[in-house]
């Protein structure tokens, strides 16, 4: 049974069912499992505002955060999860942050990279997943670096030899675990603010969407889930 008014009912599930972008790109907010079977804080977040709404959950399994923002923008999605960026708040509405992650760079190990500052210069290559949140921030930032995009970053990194690929923590950690010719630069580059969204013009869905992010990080909802995934992530302060 809905908890929410009709008016946030019909703005954030017009079709009747919540349409959520679910990016299996971001390890940290959602995992695979067998079958292709998602979990996580995401799919947690999404499955409790479909409940709340009552209406079903649609989810919409897309694979990078560039086509997230693209499925919202579209309104091909009522709700997404992404990192918050100017680039993007331009094209959609974003709620204040639920969790915190962190952006880092791997580079060579026998290169001559050794902090973040290192990496900005003229000659040294980064791979980034196209669209994602350290593609736009490293966009407006890197001064003399070249970056370089791509769906596979990782694979880039390698197969080109580039001097550094950057990406969230968690994934890079994994990514370095598994190559022993890579190492990790201490430090991040970038804080990553993760937020809910929804289509501009929504006004009733955004105000709730706002409220209730706030209230799943102030009754542990938020913790509880990325406990149960095994991740690690810091949940966001209450909104200002």
């Amino acid at each position: 049974m809905t908890t929410a008014p009709a008016d946030v009912v019909k703005s954030l599930a017009p079709t009747g069912r919540l349409r959520a972008a679910i990016n299996v790109a971001n390890p940290v907010l959602v995992q695979t499992g067998p079958g292709g079977a998602t979990s996580g804080v995401t799919v947690d977040l999404a499955q409790e505002l479909a409940h709340r709404l009552g209406v079903p959950l649609q989810q919409v399994v897309i694979d990078g955060a560039g086509k997230s923002f693209e499925a919202v923008k579209a309104a091909a999605c009522d709700v997404g999860f992404l990192a918050v960026e100017p680039a993007r708040a331009a094209e959609i509405d974003f709620t204040a942050p639920y969790v915190i992650i962190e952006g880092v760079y791997a580079v060579r190990a026998d290169g001559p990279l050794k902090s973040n500052d290192d990496v900005d210069r003229a000659g040294v290559r980064v791979a980034v997943n196209k669209g994602a949140a350290y593609d736009l921030f490293l966009t407006r930032s890197l001064k003399q670096a070249t970056l370089v995009r791509d769906e596979a970053s990782f694979d880039l990194f390698l197969r080109e030899k580039f001097e550094a690929v950057a990406g969230v923590k968690q994934g890079v950690v994994r990514f370095a675990e598994t190559h022993p010719n890579v190492r990790i630069l201490p430090g991040r580059f970038m804080e990553i603010q993760q937020a809910m969204c929804l289509p501009k013009g929504r006004d009733a869905g955004a105000a709730y969407l706002r409220a209730f992010v706030e209230e799943m990080k102030a009754s542990g909802f938020v913790a509880a889930a990325i406990a149960r995934a095994g991740q690690e992530a810091t949940v966001a302060p209450p909104a200002g």
